[in-house]
């Protein structure tokens, strides 16, 4: 693979940690690849895992039968297939955008605007995590497999919203999100209503996290003529967060209300709702600390949602044991 020309090997890339592990621990000819991935900056695989474990958390709590030891492989399993599908979309997004990159501050140092990769290694690389994550979704079932496949359109697309739309941050969440139905999936082998419902809650709650990150590039995506839901919200941006967070909270709630019977036991459907208010509590905690013209409270903010995420994990699984 060709990594560059005249460029090093161990450029940091601004946003990523000082302290991250592949600047760090990784071998040198690797780093490159492992940043083009995002490896470095690992919050957008938790943010694409979290929906995936929501989705069979909710869905064993729902089985009657309960859950079995595959299903401790369908949530490991999701582990990899997420880190190694938000670095293909990464990587896609990258060879996507590398002209645009070049020209914000905050991603000119990204691996193929600064040199450190060439086209043709990114190409081969993004063949490489694609043919390793098809491995994990070929040992799901057929339905599941199916919908996994459908999943590579939305991550297609995303690159070039922001070019033709406003609201770039939805597509982002049809693909990030897609794991609730796939973890649902993963475990029933069908869909229902409520792994829709909390589809439509992950698509409102990346509706949230991803304008607070916008706004860190609000001013280099008005230069070069690059759209955001940022951008568009502007001084009105807490008003329209309130609303995806109680979009999100109301979408997750019914989601919960109509997987889980309300007869018999009524535990598991409360410890899940705890899990809803938890997260609601969180998305407030950010809306009372966000200051849009801030770009290092919104990266702070963003990466909080991880937390938020987890809570939900947290008291899906929780409630999927009792």
């Amino acid at each position: 693979m060709n990594t560059g020309k005249n460029r090093p090997d161990d450029t940091r890339v601004a946003d990523a940690s000082a302290r991250n592990w592949v600047d760090r621990f990784a071998p040198a000819i690797t780093r490159p690849y492992l940043r083009l991935s995002r490896a470095d900056r690992p919050v957008g695989t938790w943010l694409l895992l979290l929906p995936c474990w929501w989705g069979l958390a909710l869905a064993v709590a729902a089985d009657p039968a309960g859950g079995s030891l595959f299903d401790i492989w369908i949530a490991f399993g999701s582990a990899i297939g997420a880190f190694l599908m938000r670095g293909a979309g990464c990587t896609w997004n990258d060879i996507s955008d590398r002209e645009i990159d070049a020209k914000v501050a905050r991603t000119r140092s990204r691996p193929l605007p600064s040199g450190q990769v060439g086209m043709k290694g990114a190409l081969v690389w993004l063949g490489v995590q694609l043919a390793l994550a098809s491995l994990i979704l070929f040992s799901f079932n057929g339905f599941t497999i199916v919908l996994g496949i459908a999943a590579l359109l939305p991550v297609a697309i995303y690159p070039f919203a922001k070019r033709f739309t406003w609201w770039p941050q939805v597509f982002l969440g049809i693909a990030f999100n897609w794991g609730a139905l796939l973890g649902w999936a993963a475990h029933t082998g069908s869909l229902s209503l409520a792994p829709v419902l909390l589809y439509g809650a992950g698509i409102a709650w990346t509706l949230f996290y991803d304008t607070i990150y916008a706004h860190q590039d609000r001013e280099d995506d008005a230069l070069i003529g690059v759209k955001s839901t940022a951008r568009l919200f502007g001084g009105a941006t807490s008003r329209w967060l309130l609303g995806f967070q109680l979009l999100a909270l109301g979408l997750m709630g019914l989601a919960v209300i109509s997987a889980i019977r309300l007869e018999g036991n009524p535990v598991p459907v409360l410890v899940a709702l705890l899990g809803v208010w938890g997260f609601g509590w969180h998305l407030m905690w950010q809306l009372r600390r966000l200051d849009i013209n801030d770009g290092d409270t919104c990266f702070r903010l963003f990466l909080s949602n991880r937390d938020a995420g987890l809570v939900v994990a947290a008291m899906f699984g929780l409630a999927a044991l009792l």
